[in-house]
């Protein structure tokens, strides 16, 4: 019996496989910080959900009782959105792509980093028109987006504006995400090589840990360009900078549902964290 040759991968293979290997280990990484970053925000939500339940145990009145349901529901209710948003986003861990709801993606996006973009007093104004289902990976997509606010977050240490734009473009028929900040901006020789693995314009990870490996970039333009799609950059020393994905849309007999337009220009507010405050300051020194 002839003895068994095992052969080495080429080259191409094993730069296949590293890469294959690096992001799931960004996407760990990804989920790890979202974790970290929400437990602190659902642990605000159960102080409201506790405060609010000894209220009502200590208050014999109607109208007490039924202000602390409502108040009760109305965080049980934050908590199932943040619970879901992290499940979906560590639920898909496939490749494929799939009819995908950008609406929904921006939101679960923005409201698992609303503690983080709060604490750095970033406002977060949200245009968004009628588009159609884009053809995505949601997880990877999200990836991308929240890399994006990352980014635009840390462009802007003493706080600024961002605006999430979703628009159709009906020429090319791909839909539109982007990202702009109003921070600091970046030269052109920057933007020449923002794409480029293992550069960065950062000494290393900011105060929150995030950032300074000069792979996050590179990463969302090899995910764009799997979906078949295009990513841009436009940026001014002093002005800001604006990432702009392209993305295909799903075909017409999958992508039936078209979401509702909506022009909404907010400041995410920490209003669990607020509840719990309300609720200690109303119930004194019962506690």
């Amino acid at each position: 019996m002839p003895d068994s040759v095992e052969t080495e991968p080429s080259l191409e293979q094993q730069i296949v496989m590293l890469k294959e290997q690096l992001a799931q280990a960004q996407k760990l990484t990804a989920l790890g910080e979202l974790i970290s970053t929400t437990t602190h925000e659902f642990n605000n939500v159960l102080t409201t959900i506790i405060n609010y339940a000894k209220l009502g145990l200590r208050h014999k009145d109607l109208a007490t009782r039924e202000k602390s349901f409502e108040k009760i529901l109305i965080a049980g209710t934050r908590a199932a959105r943040i619970t879901n948003s992290i499940l979906g986003f560590a639920r898909n861990r496939t490749n494929s792509f799939e009819p995908t709801d950008m609406v929904k993606l921006i939101d679960d996006s923005l409201l698992l980093l609303e503690r983080e973009l709060n604490k750095y007093r970033i406002t977060v104004e949200r245009s968004i028109a009628t588009v159609p289902l884009a053809l995505a990976n949601p997880n990877q997509i999200q990836q991308i987006l929240m890399n994006l606010l990352i980014n635009a977050r840390q462009a802007m240490p003493q706080g600024g504006r961002v605006l999430v734009k979703l628009a159709y473009d009906a020429e090319s028929n791909m839909v539109e995400l982007a990202v702009r900040d109003n921070g600091c901006g970046m030269t052109p020789e920057t933007m020449r090589r923002i794409f480029e693995p293992f550069y960065t314009t950062k000494s290393g990870p900011d105060a929150s840990g995030k950032g300074g490996t000069g792979l996050g970039l590179s990463t969302c333009r090899d995910i764009v360009e799997a979906h078949h799609g295009r990513i841009r950059v436009d940026s001014s020393v002093g002005k800001g900078t604006a990432f702009t994905l392209k993305l295909p849309v799903a075909p017409a007999k999958v992508a039936a549902r078209p979401v509702a337009t909506t022009v909404v220009a907010t400041a995410l507010t920490a209003s669990a964290a607020d509840d719990a405050t309300i609720g200690s300051e109303h119930l004194g020194g019962t506690l």
